[in-house]
């Protein structure tokens, strides 16, 4: 499976010619469309499906938000271009066969125009097709990601009353003062031995340094990445002792 980023350096390194190039790899169907499936990045749920054509692709690689093909209205559409509901793109996949992309997105509130996250959300339970709950969906979803979406929520559209909008509004060095003061509160719970102190200071220490991620827009995905690169290696990453 090729990939494609669509972050903003990618844009800029590629540039309009190298956009042709990659679109020349593309095998759009006879009807000039492709299929896209559109995943949150965050969390790995499959929002949706729609269909691209050469112009809507590079739109989207372009402006790095999705932009669609309308069968039924004959036009170019940008998702979210109503709602505000906008999908920035993280990376994008072509299949084995070129004729169909993965894009993985970073999803504002929800994706489905009926008001729900994913517009995969019937079931086949025992022969029916079955409405599954958003809520049930949440409580699947590690509570990292939720916080992580919620984050990035206050900070594509601030809220006055919001703390993680104001953190945004102060900028980085802010919310680096912040995580140093975490851990040092966090340090202290520890050497006083006090679980009640650490549980509620490594949560705020936590917290705040998905709050850095945002900021940087890093998705847990890429540290659970990391992390999985790591594991079960033999030796240590650094000496412990220094």
């Amino acid at each position: 499976m090729k990939k494609a980023q669509a972050t903003g350096s990618t844009r800029r390194s590629v540039g309009r010619e190298g956009i042709q190039k990659l679109l020349a790899a593309i095998k759009f169907a006879p009807s000039g469309l492709i299929p896209a499936i559109i995943q949150d990045a965050v969390s790995g749920d499959i929002l949706m499906m729609a269909y691209m054509n050469r112009k809507s692709l590079e739109k989207t690689l372009t402006t790095g938000l999705t932009h669609f093909w309308s069968r039924s209205r004959e036009r170019l559409w940008q998702k979210g271009e109503s709602s505000g509901n906008i999908q920035r793109v993280r990376s994008i996949y072509l299949d084995c066969d070129q004729d169909a992309l993965l894009i993985q997105v970073d999803q504002t509130r929800v994706a489905c125009h009926t008001g729900r996250w994913s517009c995969f959300h019937h079931q086949l339970t025992d022969g029916r097709w079955i409405i599954m709950e958003d809520g049930a969906k949440d409580r699947k979803t590690p509570i990292f990601d939720r916080v992580y979406r919620t984050i990035l929520d206050r900070k594509e559209h601030p809220k006055e009353n919001s703390y993680v909008s104001s953190l945004m509004k102060m900028g980085k060095d802010r919310i680096l003062r912040k995580i140093g003061e975490e851990s040092g509160e966090l340090i202290i719970g520890s050497k006083n031995n006090q679980k009640a102190e650490i549980i509620p200071e490594m949560a705020d220490l936590w917290f705040h340094t998905l709050v850095l991620l945002g900021y940087h827009g890093i998705t847990p995905q890429e540290i659970y990445k990391e992390l999985e690169k790591r594991h079960g290696k033999s030796g240590l990453r650094k000496d412990p002792t220094r």
